[in-house]
């Protein structure tokens, strides 16, 4: 019977920029499988790129992974038995290994100049060849001759040799079996000639000695798979189960948009930054929700998910190849849904940096006994100044046209708003029980409709034409700054 291994996955990002959100799903993906395997999940640094190395983008991809609730068991920050975890402090150990590829053959190094490759691409494309590639001038050099050149300090890399006749199949989990003719494949540089290895050979390698038993990653490698495939067999090792991923498919514009429009405030050119979600009052578990089903799905009807109940339902067997539409729609349900189920002391704690950095006067009890009455009213977490701004501020700017009831003039509308002033400050108190039934006898006696005596009172106070209950918010706001409110409407209408 074949031993069970223990799922090792990793996430192996190159620190060039920003954190994309494709990014995000495939290290979620990778962290559900090892979280509900029981297996590892190790964060790995891919930094061999260093002309594209940006500073500061290795921490950005640190905070995003947990801002969204990931963690890791083995990484650059936490350690772990196979460290280091940056490429570029293993240069040593892919020297080691280039060399046994040369030793048993399928490797040799190449001395041709960057010239001489200009030169070659520049007359195969003039001969309209579909595919430029290395015309494999140095695999011709006796292994002798070409150590004795290395040894004498000649610049050169290292390719890796691709068999001249064939083709090499391999099994994708999710797509089934690729098969790529060696004719469309070059003798690619596996190790620069500053000494350092390219990522086809380097994570190759550390999945290998890292024991990685399914990789997981994005659909762009797909070109590449057939030349890792052949790098590792050329070892000898056994291959790690394959997945690639579906890709993102721009949103086609079809339908309602995101209530901000988030292709306009998130995106260049459809690249969407994982940073950039926490500032616009997403939370991370309606980004969670978001990605996990972009790709993966649990059954044709269940769309709710926890990072709990992910871990326990998520499987490979379910993932979809087919493009991911960006649906921004989407987005914004899965978030409120998951404002809604957020704790009141969770999400009061949540709302208080949005109240403040607005500049707002941040009143801790006002926000926790306005929750009931907002939440349901929440897309994001900045949702919280427009919806319920007025309640954190001592007065409400007031358009005058706002304040003009319904099918009434200013001088109606301002004899409204005097009789609602008598009426709340005869009251012991302002709540629903208490000041909702003399309003309603007074929409009566004036023979108009409660929508438009309340529009009136509403504007008035909350200084908004749509607002939370309005009888349930001018108990939050107090008895005599609604007064005072409704005051200055009555004023301003007599004026008009």
């Amino acid at each position: 019977m074949e031993e069970v291994k223990t799922v090792r996955v990793r996430f192996a990002p190159s620190p060039t920029g920003h954190t994309h959100l494709a990014s995000g799903r495939t290290a979620l993906y990778n962290y559900l499988f090892a979280r509900q395997t029981g297996g590892k999940f190790i964060l790995r640094i891919e930094d061999t790129d260093q002309k594209r190395y940006v500073p500061g983008a290795e921490k950005e991809l640190i905070d995003s992974l947990h801002w969204l609730g990931i963690d890791w068991d083995e990484g650059p920050d936490v350690g772990g038995p196979n460290g280091p975890y940056y490429q570029t402090h293993r240069k040593d150990i892919y020297q080691e290994y280039a060399g046994k590829l040369i030793e048993s053959g399928h490797a040799y190094y190449c001395f041709c100049s960057s010239e001489r490759l200009k030169k070659l691409h520049e007359e195969q494309k003039s001969r309209n060849e579909k595919n430029t590639h290395y015309d494999g001038l140095c695999r011709r050099i006796d292994p002798s001759e070409a150590q004795r050149r290395v040894t004498a300090g000649e610049s050169h890399v290292v390719r890796f040799k691709v068999p001249a006749v064939g083709s090499v199949t391999a099994h994708d989990l999710l797509r089934g079996d690729i098969t790529v003719d060696y004719s469309a494949l070059d003798d690619t540089i596996i190790v620069r000639s500053d000494g350092l290895a390219l990522y086809h050979l380097a994570a190759m390698v550390d999945d290998q000695i890292m024991g990685i038993t399914h990789v997981i990653r994005g659909s762009e490698w797909i070109s590449t798979f057939p030349l890792h495939v052949l790098i590792i067999r050329a070892f000898g090792w056994q291959e790690p189960q394959w997945v690639h991923l579906s890709v993102f498919r721009k949103p086609d514009g079809k339908g309602k948009m995101s209530k901000r429009d988030v292709s306009q405030a998130l995106m260049d050119g459809y690249s969407i930054f994982i940073k950039d979600l926490e500032g616009l009052g997403y939370i991370p578990e309606g980004v969670v929700n978001w990605i996990a089903l972009m790709g993966w799905s649990y059954d044709d009807h269940t769309e709710f998910f926890t990072m709990k109940d992910l871990i326990e339902k998520f499987n490979l067997e379910h993932l979809n190849p087919s493009p991911a539409a960006i649906n921004f729609t989407k987005f914004d349900y899965f978030n409120r849904v998951q404002i809604l189920n957020l704790t009141r002391d969770d999400l009061a704690h949540r709302l208080e940096p949005y109240i403040t950095s607005a500049g707002y006067q941040f009143d801790k009890d006002i926000l926790y006994r306005a929750i009931p009455i907002i939440r349901e009213r929440l897309v994001t977490l900045d949702d919280i100044i427009p919806v319920a701004g007025f309640l954190f501020k001592n007065d409400v700017t007031l358009n005058p046209q706002d304040l003009v009831g319904d099918k009434l003039t200013p001088i109606e509308s301002a004899k409204i708003s005097r009789e609602t002033y008598q009426i709340l400050s005869a009251l012991p108190e302002i709540n629903k029980e208490v000041a909702e039934p003399p309003m309603r006898e007074l929409v009566e006696r004036l023979g108009l409709k409660a929508g438009q005596v309340f529009g009136i009172v509403r504007v008035a106070v909350t200084g908004q034409k749509d607002s939370p209950p309005l009888f349930e918010s001018m108990e939050i706001i107090g008895k005599y700054k609604v007064l005072d409110r409704i005051q200055t409407a009555a004023e301003i209408l007599e004026k008009m």
